[in-house]
């Protein structure tokens, strides 16, 4: 906890003051382009790893990086997303999975969760991926989570086109939504190519998009 007291105490000293101007101007306000949701992993940092500044990035941050599909009683995420799409008029939306998540190394390994009655009710947002997924053959373990990872934000995706807020933003032609996995260790990323359903490289194909929306035609 120290070390924590100290980096904000090294924070007003050093980095504030270099910064005030853009704090002063966010003090009353906000205009995000971007709601990016993502897990709660300590190992992935929204802001650095897309060296974006305070206002830039709406963040919504969980175990798995879930968005759960709209219904009867929608929670806390249900509500971020409407408020940051309804509210902010994000342009675009990214789910963000990454390497060696403990959310979906529990899924994949099929591993007993009756002592986090909580984490196993949480994670069945992600029923459908872990079925896709378990149909297909893996070389390996290791390939297995990979694979799964990546379904995870499919489905996520899905879930989120659920939303109504999301649905008429989409119809508008005013949001795009992408889909990552970040690997922590090279620090790479591959997004989903909406074109043909494969991730490719982020840093190869900037442009990659899982959903690109234009405006409706009129008849």
């Amino acid at each position: 906890m120290q070390a924590i007291i100290d980096g904000f105490l090294k924070f007003q000293r050093e980095a504030f003051p270099t910064r005030s101007a853009l704090f002063k101007q966010l003090a009353t306000t906000q205009n995000p382009a971007t709601l990016f949701v993502t897990c709660s992993d300590s190992r992935v940092v929204p802001e650095l790893l897309t060296q974006q500044e305070p206002g830039d990035l709406f963040v919504i941050r969980n175990a798995g990086n879930i968005v759960p599909s709209y219904g009867p009683e929608p929670g806390g995420v249900s509500a971020t997303v409407e408020y940051a799409v309804a509210v902010l008029g994000v342009r675009d939306i990214v789910i963000c999975g990454h390497s060696d998540c403990g959310a979906m190394t529990a899924i994949s390994t099929c591993k007993c969760l009756d002592h986090l009655p909580a984490v196993a009710n949480w994670l069945r947002h992600a029923e459908s991926a872990k079925v896709i997924n378990a149909a297909r053959h893996h070389a390996s373990a290791e390939a297995r989570l990979d694979a799964l990872v990546r379904e995870n934000v499919i489905a996520q995706l899905a879930n989120l086109k659920t939303h109504p807020s999301v649905a008429l933003a989409l119809e508008q032609g005013r949001l795009n939504l992408h889909g990552w996995v970040y690997d922590i260790e090279s620090g790479s990323i591959v997004a989903l190519d909406g074109s043909t359903g494969r991730f490719v490289s982020l840093a190869e194909q900037p442009q990659a998009c899982a959903l690109s929306t234009q405006p409706p035609q009129v008849a």
